[in-house]
């Protein structure tokens, strides 16, 4: 089993595997994965969202070439791609080198003179997994050229380049969320983040007798595959027909529940089911908010079992694997809360587990999802740390 129970402390260390890309002039980023405790799908509709960074994630080692390749090499998959400055498209046949040039092009975008560079990345994050390696990436990618480059973008510019970078090169129409979080990560908290405002709150998270526990159902899920789209476009086609009698609404953030069983009732079942869910959930994450702060997590549990049951019934964005894996933790005292994260359709659901209770839960769950799906389960426990740091600094540059 893929369990780490010890909490890490500092900064990440660089892995060795690593090292033999690395020289004297290296940048060396890491930049964490993250959990969403609760607020799926509503960051792209201006509401809130509660992530956090957590212990896993991406590490980018960028060196100045002296030409105009670019060439970028993935550890993990043993894979070289290779382009120059000047042809900057997506790739065809890897998805991994877009996160990257994707960057780069946002880089050049902003006036910003590029140079060639040779890239290295691994990390210790399942891929798919609805922890956002994606935006760990860019946000490693924007960092290192931004010291590389010596172009001054502060951190929440570096966020949203990234997030262009995403819905620009990669063609995903995702929100904020997974690359502010990736960013602007504090140990022990979560964020509570305004995705219209882009204001930030920092929410201590004492976990005392408790661990995040992340299942991974070993589902791939490709947000490039239509259906993370397609919600998206639903949730706007709910908003253009509440305006015609809501001036008001600019996103699902300014409706209400009465507003959407009003308008949107009687209208298309299905943006219905889409637009209650993201109004609902926004709700839910305000009040989870007020949960945190009263540090009330038998409460915030609750949210986050309800947070599911929107998912799969009327976002329609879980899975068969994601709701066994939900109805196996239910009712066990033990479990306070759980609820699929992430882009949907596979991936991770989250679980927040009293610590002695968790190596008992993950065998139990472990032999009924092998017997019942006929697939090997993959549990992670996270732990919540700092964002996207900068771990080497090329010697001219210290």
């Amino acid at each position: 089993m893929n369990i780490s129970k010890e909490r890490t402390s500092g900064a990440p260390h660089i892995p060795e595997e690593l090292n033999a890309y690395i020289n004297a002039a290296s940048t060396v980023v890491f930049s964490p994965g993250r959990i969403n405790l609760i607020g799926e799908f509503t960051d792209y509709n201006k509401g809130f969202v509660l992530p956090a960074a957590i212990d896993k994630g991406v590490y980018v080692a960028i060196t100045p070439r002296t030409d105009q390749t670019i060439q970028l090499y993935s550890v993990d998959f043993k894979e070289t791609y290779q382009t120059t400055i000047h042809e900057l498209t997506p790739s065809g046949n890897a998805s991994w080198p877009n996160y990257l040039l994707g960057v780069v092009s946002e880089f050049r975008k902003s006036g910003i003179s590029i140079t060639g560079f040779d890239a290295a990345i691994t990390g210790n994050m399942p891929i798919g997994s609805g922890l956002s390696s994606s935006a760990a990436i860019e946000c490693a990618t924007a960092l290192a050229l931004n010291h590389l480059l010596q172009s001054r973008f502060d951190k929440l510019q570096m966020v949203q380049l990234s997030q262009r970078a995403e819905n620009d090169f990669v063609g995903v129409q995702c929100g904020i969320m997974d690359q502010f979080a990736s960013m602007f990560g504090r140990a022990d908290h979560a964020i509570k983040l305004d995705c219209r405002s882009l204001d930030y709150e920092y929410m201590p998270l004492s976990m005392d007798g408790l661990r995040i526990v992340l299942l991974n159902t070993n589902v791939k899920h490709s947000h490039g595959s239509s259906a993370y789209n397609e919600r998206r476009a639903q949730c706007e086609a709910g908003v253009a027909i509440l305006r015609q009698h809501e001036p008001g609404v600019a996103f699902l953030r300014d409706a209400t529940l009465e507003m959407v069983n009003r308008h949107l009732l009687k209208d298309d079942a299905t943006i219905y089911k889409r637009c209650k869910f993201i109004v609902e959930e926004n709700e839910r994450v305000v009040g989870a908010g007020e949960d945190l702060k009263n540090g009330d997590l038998v409460s915030f549990g609750k949210k986050m079992y309800a947070s599911h049951h929107g998912l799969q019934n009327l976002f329609e964005a879980s899975c068969t694997e994601l709701d066994f894996l939900v109805d196996c933790v239910r009712n066990n005292p033990n479990v306070l809360g759980a609820r699929m994260m992430g882009g949907g359709f596979g991936g991770c659901t989250i679980n927040l587990v009293k610590t002695e209770a968790v190596e008992a839960l993950i065998s139990e769950v472990s032999s009924s999802y092998s017997q019942s799906m006929h697939m090997e389960l993959t549990p992670h426990i996270a732990s919540i740390e700092s964002g996207t740091t900068m771990l080497k600094q090329p010697a001219t540059h210290a």
